[in-house]
């Protein structure tokens, strides 16, 4: 696939097919998006990849704790400002009501927000998941790094006609998460990324978010 082609196809998707995803192209995907700069190449990206019953074992623990004990789990970074401002706040409110409006869920019928909210931790029947963090004794640029390594990933998936859904929802919930997978005390969860084949019949597939337009967010200098 064309570099270009990945660009444009890639989104997230939220309903998987329950196909299979050989080890080897994961593997390989992982090897090509390693390939990404890192300040010094300390290369900070660490991944756990899971399927199976341990995938399951994860998300019905954390299901279980949202129903139980959901304030007593947060992230160990902030992702989103305290509080909101534009023009970051009228885009995220867009892409969610575009999301249930693909759905058919209304604005008011909050308890089928929530539950499409909770498909979150089922991996959108993804058959794979990729947990993603990082040693927490770096420092910020590790973060950019990361997010390289990160975009590549999300790419290469494309090229082996494949789709994912980065999901930083899963940072709260590392304590569980350490319960299945050997991620050690110093190494920080920053997200999951659910990967498979795409449901092309999922009504919340069709979402495509809309980008500002260059001379929305770029300035040019010097040019004559």
């Amino acid at each position: 696939m064309h570099l270009e082609e990945a660009i444009r196809s890639r989104k997230s998707v939220r309903r998987f097919l329950p196909k299979k995803v050989p080890r080897d192209v994961i593997e390989a995907m992982l090897e090509l998006a390693a390939r990404a700069p890192s300040g010094n190449n300390i290369q900070p990206w660490i991944v756990h990849v899971v399927t199976g019953q341990v995938k399951q074992a994860i998300s019905k623990d954390i299901l279980d704790a949202i129903k139980t004990e959901s304030d007593q789990h947060q992230a160990e970074y902030d992702y989103y400002p305290e509080e909101w401002f534009e023009p970051y706040q009228a885009r995220r409110r867009a892409v969610g009501f575009e999301l249930f409006e693909q759905l058919g869920i209304a604005r008011a019928d909050r308890e089928a927000r929530e539950q499409q909210t909770l498909r979150n931790f089922e991996f959108f029947d993804a058959p794979v998941a990729l947990f993603i963090s990082l040693d927490r004794r770096l420092s910020l640029g590790s973060y950019v790094d990361l997010g390289m390594f990160i975009q590549n990933l999300l790419l290469v998936a494309r090229a082996h006609d494949l789709h994912t859904c980065a999901q930083a929802a899963f940072a709260p919930f590392h304590r569980i998460v350490r319960h299945h997978i050997p991620l050690a005390d110093e190494h920080l969860l920053v997200c999951a990324i659910s990967l498979g084949f795409e449901d092309l019949d999922a009504p919340e597939n069709k979402l495509i978010t809309p980008r500002e337009e260059v001379p929305g967010f770029a300035g040019f200098y010097g040019f004559e």
